[in-house]
């Protein structure tokens, strides 16, 4: 069993690494999922909240949590 996990790679990210991972993750080249990414933006509006989002939820390689899951611990710990 393959247990391939979505992350945000460094190697050859443009901003944060989203498309990268997803890349990687899906077998397809990078600069298809940024052309999508692109026309999504420009069509619809929608390409610059997916990719936030994918920023927000995606692990870094490397690394168990996102940065989501990072800062709800953080305020978790400060609330105890």
């Amino acid at each position: 069993m393959n247990n391939k996990q979505l992350t945000r790679i460094p190697d050859g990210k443009m901003i944060a690494g989203v498309c990268s991972g997803a890349a990687e993750y899906l077998g397809v080249d990078v600069n298809l999922l940024r052309l999508i990414l692109a026309i999504f933006t420009l069509f619809f509006g929608t390409g610059v909240l997916a990719y936030a989002l994918g920023w927000l939820l995606i692990p870094e390689q490397g690394k168990e949590t996102s940065i989501l899951q990072d800062l709800i611990s953080k305020q978790q710990q400060k609330s105890q």
